[in-house]
């Protein structure tokens, strides 16, 4: 590992102003030291952002703000998240060991790194490390990785269950930086990779997290599906965050998808939900809607696997949520 400095952060104006070129931000560093350990990240500087006071779960009307620097564990278990916000409490226990929600932040997880074995191994080329010494995954091992979205630069995929969540459930994201505060959508936050894989978010340099607002829940029911290899401690091969509500007379009259494990970024299922607004709610509905998403996907030789899963699993999310 790379020497580096450490100085702790008094408070977010004193981060941001202190900000200079090779520093990074450090939250519970559950991603960070391990990329630094890799080699793959080599700071200057860490300034530390995980005592600042952003630490809290607040009401804000019929919505609720949390801070950066909310540790996974408390968000998943926090009563409000439970009552008000089922899907997200889910995304986030299912996410990594008990251990690891304990000492990762809210903000930290939403600015993951995108995961691919190239990416971590710093002997091999990766247009994320090295831009334009190219991409071994899609000639190589791309069992794991993207099948919407991707480019011939890129085919990594964005780790977080937390972020699938927030993308269905229409957050935003509160940053500040040296040009002054701002408010992100998501999705938004995150970018798909183009010629710039090296971007993994839309953030400027020095522009720190602040806090996570969410809009009022949305009506009807709410569930987060995760499909991965092991019961624990494994990213999704493919998962889906949804939310449903349905009429009276049976239609379909709200829902929300977003699915992960499929793209360089939380992917908000539009097309499905397009489709499926106004249609009768029930399982031939629901494969329509996921077969009109998945058209658009390109998956390579080892990973065509996805598209049929993330089919399956967004019509069975749906069908846990029908009344």
């Amino acid at each position: 590992m790379k020497a580096f400095e450490y100085t702790r952060a008094a408070d977010p104006a004193a981060a941001v102003a202190g900000f200079r070129p090779g520093d990074m931000y450090l939250g519970g560093g559950t991603n960070l030291v391990d990329l630094m350990r890799l080699g793959v990240a080599e700071p200057e500087r860490l300034v530390d952002v995980s005592r600042l006071p952003l630490d809290r779960v607040e009401a804000a009307g019929d919505g609720l703000r949390v801070g950066a620097a909310v540790r996974n564990s408390d968000l998943g278990t926090h009563p409000l998240v439970l009552a008000r916000y089922p899907m997200l409490a889910r995304a986030v226990l299912s996410g990594a060991s008990g251990q690891i929600r304990n000492l990762a932040t809210v903000g930290g997880n939403l600015l993951q790194r995108t995961r691919c074995p190239y990416f971590q191994d710093v002997s091999k080329p990766c247009n994320k490390r090295r831009p334009g010494s190219g991409c071994p995954a899609v000639p190589g091992d791309h069992s794991h990785l993207a099948v919407l979205g991707h480019s011939e630069a890129c085919v990594a995929t964005h780790p977080s269950d937390m972020a699938v969540a927030l993308a269905a459930l229409d957050a935003r994201v509160h940053v500040t930086g040296p040009a002054g505060s701002r408010v992100l959508p998501m999705p938004g936050l995150h970018r798909l990779p183009g010629d710039e894989p090296e971007r993994d978010t839309v953030l400027e340099p020095g522009e720190l997290i602040t806090a996570v607002e969410l809009p009022p829940p949305p009506p009807g029911r709410s569930a987060y599906l995760k499909v991965r290899e092991r019961a624990s401690f494994a990213f999704a091969l493919v998962s889906v965050a949804a939310a449903l509500d349905v009429g009276a007379d049976g239609t379909v009259t709200g829902v929300r998808l977003a699915l992960g494990g499929v793209a360089h970024a939380p992917w908000r299922a539009a097309r499905a939900e397009a489709a499926l607004l106004g249609a009768p709610a029930g399982e031939e509905s629901y494969a329509r809607a996921a077969e009109a998403e998945l058209d658009q996907a390109r998956p390579l030789p080892r990973n065509a696997y996805k598209v049929p899963m993330a089919r399956n699993v967004i019509v069975r999310a749906l069908k846990e949520l029908t009344p």
